[in-house]
């Protein structure tokens, strides 16, 4: 059974644990778990980290830790009982764990390495602090570690700044907010600036001594030396080097490393050297011979320097090799340093190219015990300490120091009777009062322990050496009396001996008789002579003698006459000794009374650190005096302990105050001294006002605390002695004093005024004696004595006085002092404190200081709560509440809106104040209870009293809440003060309610509560999603979700508002979105209804919300983009909303409103995910297209409509598509006017005129055109901008536009075009991006890209996407999965503009660029078998399932790829494929044939491959299959209805065959001899082709003179009449007719793609690998074949891909893909019989009977000239003349045709059909003609598709079904011609007419050159603008017709629409604004 436990609560997994038991929790090594219940072994609980998931766990696996339950029962929290660092540590470990890695993966390496060291090691000393076994002093020092490593980290990870209070977190409610701002402004501080060190050490460590002529010992020594005073600042360090140059004992460190201690600030200065003297140890000279003598001298070697400014810049232990000097005379030696230091380089010179001395130096700062800290290894492994000579800048009391410095400056010396000067050395000793040699104090530096004696340098042949040598003499203080130094002075021979032999000695005595040490300075001291063998043993013979020339008795000439001398400098370090003589009488006084009056006026001129040696003598001579005799010395002892107390203040000094403090303490006993101290203390203050001088007075008044101290202490000791004796009188004299005192301090005076200056320096001293009277006096009594003496200052001082801010420095110190701690006092002197600091912030004065103020007063307060005085700080509270709250927030308030100051340190001051008002504020706040807030409340008089301070503190805390507030890392202040924030509004909501509602309403007041509450709930510290489980966990434990609170306030206030929310909408809306934006379900659920309330309250009003609505869609683009929001707000905001309106009576516009903004969001966030970094161009400009239509369509957002148009077009910028770039910008050049009105400014472009900003938006986007090869387009755009020129008559940029113009027509001829391929792409599935979501795309592109490039392409842009590997159309089971599929493949432009293309003589360069653009139509072809599959002739049952998608807008436009609206599918019969399929070849070979005659052909291969392959698919069964399948009788039984199709596939066999011959004769006369044998086959093959179609004699109409061409060009008939055998030209007459529908729909195979390839390049795809042919201008036009579809080639049957008809299935499949109804390969069915004049020979007429193509189109129909026009006739260009009686023939009905002569009429000819024909072949008379719409319609259907099976390549198109038979209307005849009628159209049942559904799309034949003219309507049917529309000709041109004829000034649309097309809501012309 389960039982809740008791004390097992928290503990720690020790193993893991799978959780494989019914109810197991897994459990991870290490993680915490709580515990609630237990049973059996088994413990129930969860995992700390993820408290929602609760399981059972195995006990065994637990480690059980004590534990602290807060809140028992269900919502309790168990926080373990341990040391709060180590909580701490391993929470933070855990949170850095996480964040870790994260570096890792983001590549971060730096950081991660040293995190993981750091990790390391806090968990290294962590497990230290477990175990438990450190020291208390150890213990700090961890912990001080650990906290340090734990901001470091929590710094470098950007978390949150702890407060700490020794070493552990602080709980901020535990503690008064101001002492929280101290903590974290403290631990900010110490992270920012740490203080700059005063003093700084000197770390050297000597390696080694490179140079090549070693061999002899050395000795180094450092020291540092000022080089503008030229004197040693210390000691020096002493090192011995062995004969290779490294330290002689390498194992002992501190021989080798020392520590240059005390150097102050200033000695780290560029003129501060370290100097190195090195001394060799050796024979006198450097290259004696080793056996001259064994004798050592010490010599001079060289010299080093180096400037302590060096070190500086290098804080690291680098290390340096320091050139070493040696000496050019050894007479310089004494100076060399100085000479390197002066760069006297003739003193000089280097001792070796490469000697050096190699040596780490390292500065490091702070004090000595820092260092020891912090360099602990320094100090373990042994380093010597060198001083400073003298004491440092600061002196320590205990400081224990008695070192004599003595310097061997200089001798002089006599001959002494040689003949050379003498080689000197001097040897020291130092002899005690016995005379005995001092062991080991003669020492010659640090680092080297001390000697017996000590050996100078020896100077070579110098009888005044100048050795300059320091050495130390640490000598005992006891042993310095009586003691003396002894020099002994020695000749060194260098003969062999190498004697040294004595002839003289100096000494000096240490101590005077008065006991006074050996002066500092040089002394000249008496060289006594003596002999070689003289013992100097007994030294009481020479101490008798004199030792200096200075106290020689003027007697004694003989020695003053000597010229020897020897001098030396000496200085003394001593703590205990002195050579002050003064000082030794003052400290004997009673020795010498008469004495006393001079030496206590010397007192002041004595040195600072000699009276501090002597502090406590000195102390207790001056109370001695005055107890013997008071009366005498009195005032002057008075002086003297004033001068001592203030010596105490200098910084030099101040370590000994405590000192002084021990001796009051301990030692002072003077028990009597009060009375005279109080009486002198009191003669002073009553001289203030009259006395003239104040300084001594304000140096009285500066010593008081400490006088205070000795009165006080005095009293205590004579009560004790006399058992409070004399109480009274005491008491009296003291409140005496303060009188004097008080009536001192009232005295008003001028700021300036001595008096002013002395009242300053008493209020400095004054708080420091309330600690000392409160000894003695009760805390109210030193209260009032306060309260009465600060009260007694004069109040109406100037502003400016410097004495006021005195005065508050003393009120601060006050409040800072024990005595204002205690509540008995506080309340005497709280009404003195509030009262100046009111005066002084309502001034706004000496903020800083009233900051300091009210923080200490206000952390008081929070002290007390805690404990019993409950009351008594209710009662403060109000106090302050009532006297400072106005002032402190308008103070915060002044100095937040003032700008900062300029300088770092100002500002960081003002930051301060700033942070500590702040800081105050929230204290109070927190302070006050509900009582307060009601006496607060009702003490407003007036109501505007009350709104003004609404008004200030919600003002105040919006200030509060500005991120800028608190450093980014303080989220504990930021929390602290949201938590007061959001409960003194729910105080202050009653107030705004009670007092501002109805008809007191105040729109601000509201107004500012609402805005506050707004950007309360958004900053970020309190967004818990952003934050860590652990620490959001924390926060909501602590405080809650603010944000919920702050909303239901919200929302409840809004609700009280009743009518007056009118006042609100459509304010509001944008900040209450902001807020339902915040990812917190509860709010959003809150706050989400207030729409619908408005929506409500707006309908009341107005009737509709259409302004909440456009303030919706404003604010949520705006606040989208930011990134807020999410899916899962678009379905809240949908639901919700949706249900609140269920029951209105406006519920149906509510919908509406409701599904825009909802379908916004999607598009919304469809835009942000694209838009993010990484994602691919494609996604972000569809996605950019989908939001900007959608903000003009739907929401007609003009302005957001333009700003959208401009993102897109720089995304198209940055992916180079130029074209779609220019189509983008158009959309906002065409929502401007040619007009002067100004445009304000707008993104980027300057305040203009409308003018000028499209001027420049024209100039840019033909630049654009222009770089996107889109030159046609440009041209139209230079013409508008030409017009307008030349009506403002500026002809300079005219002719600049003219010639642009030119040179946009230059490119177009000269330069190569790429022709893009088109894809079709479907997005299936939900995982798909809304505007991508289930629909069908068409793509244009990229150059040269093929289908698997895009295919691939794709699928990079949607990584998860499925590629769908068949074409059919998916059903709803992919639509609605959660996935996403493609489906790609490519489709086949229908160009729309067949004028252009099909007119003959027109280049291709002009063509290609109408061939793909402004194209709306595609299709794609799938082949299919119907019924049952014949194996032997598949072609019976081969179907095409025809696709023909039309698009929204036509392509190229704003975007690469635009949807699919429309898709019609048509099924066409084998026998249409079939018709379709020989109609291709023929075009494709007449073409190739043509080219071939015009030698526009390189070589001949192309056609060669052709035939071949026509005359072997037919020879092998290709022809004879569709015989066999069509021809025979069962077919033509089974189908009655396709006769004329029959009879038509016949006779397009029948002219292949008569092409074919044509062709070969072509072949015959071009074939190279090598290809003979080819060509030979060909012949043969074609016999058979021939028989086997059973064609023994061509018909009469095929016979004659196959396609001869007399002019050799197709491109020769210029006139708008077309040749004759023209695909074009010749189908103006009717023959026997099948219905025009199905004849179209089926097979209308618009050829002009395919011819255009043909005339390119005249070769199939094979042959154009094969033979490689030079491309002509536009070869590019072959891209879109190469990509035909694998999944459609794969869907042909296989059968069909072996038959012999397909075997082209590879080649270029344009050459059956492309053919436009213009263009198709037909007979001539009638000859166009010549005018006699120019008749040609019947040869060269015959092939004018081919049979026509096209029964029902009449002549002017036809009349557009193309490349590939079959001009069979002989006629020139320009002169075409043909009989008028051809119009009048009627057709013969059925061939064979017999032969006819060239000249005969074609009256003997059938007609296919027996309807009569309306239209007239006649060339040279065009009847004027209007294109009906559906003829239009025919016209602008071209196809182009590549999408072939391969399977079938060689023949059957994949082309549109275009019904042009219902396209003629009624025309004109010529002449004698009665108009005819068409006989009505019939359908069959599988075609689907195009103009039966289709609007019209335009008047002509050209489109415009850009899509966007159309953008208004979501479909086609906009005609031209008028710039660009062109009017019915009555001729056809004879070039293309320019796309623009008629130009207006503006490119607008003519309002010619279908009218069933529904139209955009117009967009306003605020347009003019931007």
């Amino acid at each position: 059974m389960w039982i809740p436990t008791e004390h097992e609560k928290y503990g720690v997994v020790l193993a893991s644990f799978r959780g494989t038991v019914q109810h197991g929790l897994p459990l991870e090594i290490g993680d915490t778990v709580q515990i609630l219940e237990k049973c059996e072994g088994w413990y129930r609980g969860f995992i700390l980290k993820n408290p929602n998931v609760k399981g059972i766990f195995p006990s065994s696996y637990i480690h059980l830790k004590n534990a602290h339950v807060k809140n028992k029962g269900q919502f309790e929290t168990v926080i373990p009982v341990e040391d709060s660092v180590i909580t701490e540590m391993t929470s933070t470990l855990r949170d850095w764990g996480a964040m870790w890695k994260q570096l890792y993966v983001k590549n971060e390496g730096d950081l991660f390495h040293r995190l993981w060291h750091v990790m390391n090691e806090i968990l290294d000393l962590r497990r230290q602090v477990l175990v438990g076994h450190l020291t208390h002093d150890r213990m700090r020092d961890v912990k001080q570690h650990i906290t340090a490593r734990l901001d470091w980290g929590n710094e470098q990870l950007g978390l949150d700044l702890v407060p700490r209070r020794e070493f552990s977190m602080v709980d901020p409610d535990e503690i008064s907010v101001t002492e929280l701002y101290r903590l974290m402004e403290h631990r900010h501080r110490k992270k920012e600036t740490p203080a700059p060190a005063s003093t700084h050490h000197l770390f050297v460590h000597v390696k080694s001594l490179m140079s090549a002529n070693l061999g002899e010992e050395l000795e180094v020594f450092f020291h540092i030396y000022d080089g503008r005073e030229n004197r040693p600042l210390s000691e020096r360090f002493f090192v011995r080097l062995n004969k290779s140059g490294l330290p002689k004992s390498p194992e002992k460190t501190e021989r080798q490393c020392t520590l240059f201690v005390d150097l102050g600030s200033s000695d780290l200065r560029k003129d501060v050297y370290i100097v190195v003297h090195i001394i060799r140890i050796g024979r006198m000279g450097a290259g004696e011979k080793k056996n001259l003598c064994s004798v050592q001298y010490r010599r001079p070697f060289g010299c080093a320097v180096v400037s302590i400014a060096d070190l500086l810049t290098a804080d690291s232990k680098d290390d340096h090799l320091l050139k070493v000097y040696a000496c050019n005379t050894e007479s310089e030696w004494y100076q060399i340093h100085e000479n390197i230091i002066k760069k006297a380089n003739s003193r000089y010179n280097l001792s070796g190219s490469n000697t050096g001395l190699a040596v780490a130096l390292q500065l490091l700062h702070g004090d000595i015990e820092q260092l020891r800290r912090e360099y602990m290894v320094l100090f373990t492994r042994g380093v010597s300490i060198t001083r400073k000579l003298g004491f440092s800048d600061v002196i320590m009391p205990g400081e224990m120091r008695n070192d004599l410095y003595i310097t061997l400056e200089k001798g002089e010396f006599e001959k002494g009777g040689k003949s050379v000067a003498r080689n000197v050395e001097i040897t020291v000793y130092v002899l005690d009062i016995d005379g005995q040699v001092l062991k080991s104090h003669v020492a010659a530096g640090s680092g080297e322990p001390g000697g017996d004696e000590y050996h100078s340098l020896v100077l070579y042949h110098n009888n005044s050496p100048r050795w300059a040598e320091q050495i130390k003499l640490p000598i005992p203080v006891d042993m310095f009396r009586g003691s003396h130094v002894r020099f002994e002075f020695r000749h060194c021979s260098t003969k062999d001996k190498g004697e040294k032999k004595l002839f003289g000695y100096s000494f000096v005595p240490l101590m005077q008789e008065d006991g006074r040490t050996l002066p500092d300075g040089t002394h000249e001291l008496i060289i006594h002579k003596c002999e070689e063998n003289t013992s100097l043993a007994d030294c009481s013979r020479y101490l008798k003698q004199p030792f200096s020339k200075a106290n020689l008795p003027s007697n004694n000439q003989t020695l003053k006459g000597t010229k020897e001398s020897f001098w030396i400098t000496s200085f003394l370090c001593s703590t205990k000794l002195t050579q002050n003589g003064d000082m030794l009488d003052l400290l004997k006084w009673r020795a010498h009374p008469e004495r006393i009056n001079d030496s206590l006026s010397k007192l002041k001129e004595i040195d600072g650190s000699e009276i501090v040696k002597f502090l406590q003598d000195t102390l207790d001579t001056l109370f001695g005096i005055l107890d013997e005799s008071s009366q005498r010395y009195g005032l002057k002892v008075f002086d003297s302990l004033v001068h001592i107390i203030n010596l105490l203040q200098d910084s030099k000094f101040q370590h000994f105050k405590p000192v002084m403090d021990t001796y009051i303490e301990s030692h002072f006993a003077g028990a009597l001294s009060y009375r005279d101290l109080i009486k002198v203390l009191k003669w002073y203050v009553d001289r203030i006002v009259d006395a003239e001088h104040q300084d001594h007075i304000q140096q009285v008044l500066k010593a008081s605390e400490y006088i205070f101290k000795y009165i006080i202490q005095s009293r205590r000791l004579f009560s004790l002695a006399t058992g409070g004796q004399n109480e009274e009188e005491f008491r009296v004299c003291i409140h005496e004093l303060f009188m004097s005192l008080r009536f001192f301090l009232s005295q008003e005076n001028k700021g300036t005024s001595p008096v002013a200056q002395t009242q300053a320096v008493f209020l400095r001293t004054f708080p420091a004696i309330y600690g000392e009277l409160l000894k003695i006096f009760t805390v109210r009594e030193v209260a009032g004595f306060v309260r009465e003496t600060l009260g007694s200052l004069p109040t109406a001082v100037h502003a400016d006085c410097p004495l006021e801010a005195i005065k508050l420095q003393c009120i601060a110190k006050t409040v800072e002092s024990q005595l204002y701690i205690n509540p008995e006092s506080r309340c005497i002197l709280l009404p003195v404190v509030l009262r100046v600091l009111q005066a002084h912030m309502q001034e706004q004065r000496d903020l800083v200081m009233c900051a300091r103020i009210l923080t200490s007063m206000l952390s008081l307060i929070k002290k007390e709560e805690n404990g019993s005085a409950e009351p008594v700080v209710s009662e403060e509270v109000e106090l302050i509440v009532e006297s400072l709250l106005g002032v402190l927030l308008r103070t915060i308030l002044e100095i937040s809106n003032r700008p900062q100051p300029a300088g770092p340190a100002m500002r960081l001051q003002f930051q301060d104040v700033t942070g500590e008002f702040v800081a105050c504020l929230l204290a109070l706040l927190r302070q006050m209870s509900d009582r307060h807030y009601q006496q607060l409340l009702q003490a407003f008089s007036s109501k505007d009293d009350l709104r003004d301070f609404l008004l200030h503190i919600f003002t105040v805390f919006r200030i509060l809440i500005r991120p800028e507030m608190f450093p980014k890392d303080w989220t504990v202040m930021r929390l602290v003060t949201n938590n007061v924030i959001i409960t003194t509004v729910l105080y202050l909501s009653d107030a705004l309610r009670k007092n501002f509602l109805s008809d007191k309403f105040d729109y601000k007041v509201w107004d500012s509560y609402f805005y506050l509450s707004v950007i309360f709930i958004n900053q970020p510290c309190l967004q818990l999603e952003s934050f860590s489980p652990s620490k959001r966990k924390k926060i909501l434990e602590k405080y809650g979700d603010m944000r919920v609170m702050m909303g239901c306030e919200i929302f409840s206030m809004w609700q009280n508002l009743g009518e007056h929310k009118l006042n609100f909408i459509p304010a509001m809306i944008g900040p209450f979105l902001e807020v339902t934006l915040v990812p917190q379900p509860d709010l959003r659920n809150v706050m989400i209804p207030i729409f619908h309330d408005m929506m409500d309250w707006e309908q009341r009003r107005s009737g509709n919300f259409k302004q909440v609505e456009a303030k919706l869609i404003d604010k949520l683009d705006s606040l989208m983009s930011e990134g807020k929001g999410d899916e899962t707000y678009r379905e809240l905001f949908n639901s919700i909303l949706l249900k609140k309106i269920e029951r209105e009576t406006w519920r149906e516009s509510g919908i509406s409103l409701i599904a825009t903004v909802t379908r916004l969001m999607e598009r919304l966030l469809d835009y942000r995910d694209c838009m993010k970094l990484g994602e691919v161009d494609g996604k972000k400009i569809g996605c950019t297209v989908s939001l900007l239509n959608f903000y003009k369509t739907e929401l007609n957002k003009e302005e957001m409509y333009i700003r959208y148009i401009h993102k897109l077009y720089d995304l198209h910028l940055k992916a180079q598509n130029y074209t779609e770039a220019s189509y983008t910008l158009l959309l906002y050049d065409e929502l401007l006017e040619w007009s002067d009105r100004p445009l304000r400014e707008f993104l980027n472009y300057p305040m203009q005129s409308e003018w000028q900003r499209k001027e420049y938006l024209h100039l840019t986007i033909v630049q654009n055109f222009d770089r996107g090869k889109c030159w046609e387009n440009g041209i139209i755009l230079c013409r508008e901008l030409a017009d307008q020129y030349e009506s403002y008559y500026d002809y300079r940029n005219l002719s600049k536009m003219r010639m642009m113009e030119a040179s946009l027509y230059d490119k177009i001829m000269d330069q190569q075009r790429l022709e893009p391929e088109f894809f079709r792409v479907g997005f299936y599935g939900k995982k798909f991006p809304f505007f991508l979501r289930n629909k069908e795309f068409v793509c244009r592109g990229h150059d040269y890209e093929r289908l698997e490039a895009f295919q691939q392409r794709m699928l990079n842009e949607f990584p998860h996407a499925i590629a769908m590997q068949h074409v059919n159309q998916p059903d709803q089971t992919i639509y609605q999965a959660d996935a996403q599929y493609l489906q790609i493949y490519a489709v086949t432009p229908i160009p729309e503009s067949q004028d252009v293309l099909q007119r003959d003589g027109v280049p291709d360069n002009i063509k290609s660029f109408y061939k793909f653009n402004h194209i709306w139509r595609f299709r794609y072809d799938r082949p299919f078998h119907k019924g049952t599959k014949d194996k032997e002739n598949e072609f019976k049952s081969l179907w095409v399932e025809r696709t023909t998608l039309t698009l929204v807008q036509s392509l190229p436009g704003i975007s690469r790829w635009f949807e699919v609206e429309k898709r019609e599918l048509v099924e066409v019969s084998p026998l249409e494929n079939a018709i379709e399929v020989i109609e291709n070849k023929n075009l494709q070979l007449r073409t190739l044939i043509t080219q071939c005659q015009n030698r526009q052909m390189q070589n001949i291969n192309p056609l060669t491959m052709c035939l071949n392959g026509v005359i072997d698919a037919a020879v092998n069964g290709g022809l004879a299959r569709y015989q066999e399948a069509f021809f025979v009788k069962d077919y033509i039984m089974n189908h009655p209805e396709d006769g004329e199709k029959i009879g038509r596939l016949r006779e397009l066999m029948f002219e292949q065959a008569h092409i074919l011959e044509y062709g070969l004769a072509v072949h015959e006369k071009f074939v190279p001899q090598d290809m003979r044998p080819l060509h030979k086959k060909l012949v043969d093959q074609f016999h058979l082709m021939k028989s086997s179609l059973g064609i023994q004699e061509f018909p009469a109409y095929v016979r004659a003179s196959p396609v001869h061409f007399t002019n050799g060009s197709p491109r020769t008939c210029r006139n708008s009449v077309p040749s004759i055998i023209s695909p074009d030209g010749g189908r103006g007459v009717t023959r026997r007719s099948y219905p025009a529908v199905n004849r179209y729909s089926s097979s209308s195979l618009s050829s002009q793609a395919s011819n255009e390839v043909s005339n390119i390049t005249g070769q199939s795809e094979s042959s154009d690998e094969v033979f490689n042919m030079q491309p002509s201008p536009s070869t590019s036009s072959l891209s879109s074949n190469h990509s035909a579809s694998p999944n459609v080639t794969s869907s042909a049957p296989s059968s069909a891909r072996g038959s012999p008809q397909m075997a082209e299935k590879h080649k270029h499949s344009r050459e059956n893909a492309c053919l436009s109804p213009r263009e198709r390969p037909v007979s001539a069915i009638f000859p166009n019989p010549l005018d006699p004049a120019q008749r040609a020979p019947a040869h060269q007429i015959g092939d004018t009977t081919l049979p026509r193509s096209d029964p029902n189109l009449s002549a002017p129909d036809k009349v557009r000239p193309t490349p590939s026009s079959w001009s069979l006739d002989s006629v020139k260009e320009g002169a075409p003349s043909f009989s008028d009686s051809v119009g009048k023939l009627l057709c013969p009905p059925v061939p064979p045709r017999p032969p006819y002569s060239a000249g005969s009429s074609a009256k003997n000819m059938r007609s296919q059909s027996p309807v009569p024909t309306s239209r007239s072949p006649q060339k040279t008379t065009v009847p004027p003609f209007t294109p009906s719409p559906t003829e239009c319609q025919s016209a602008s259907l071209v196809s182009n598709s590549p999408v072939l099976s391969g399977s079938y390549s060689s023949g059957i198109s994949s082309l549109s079904r275009c019904s042009v038979s219902e396209a003629s209307g009624t025309e004109l005849p010529t002449g004698d011609h009665p108009p005819h009628t068409l006989p009505p159209p019939t359908t069959l049942p599988n075609s689907i007419s195009s103009s039966s559904d289709e609007p019209i799309r335009r008047e002509n034949k050209t489109p415009p050159p850009y899509s966007v003219y159309e953008r208004n309507n979501p479909r086609r049917p906009v005609p031209l603008p008028h710039s660009l529309s062109i009017p019915p000709q009555t001729d056809p041109p004879a070039l293309p017709p320019k796309p623009h004829q008629l130009r207006t000034g503006s490119m607008k649309l003519d309002g010619t629409a279908d009218p069933r097309v529904p139209r955009p809501r117009p967009l306003p012309r605020k347009v003019s604004q931007l």
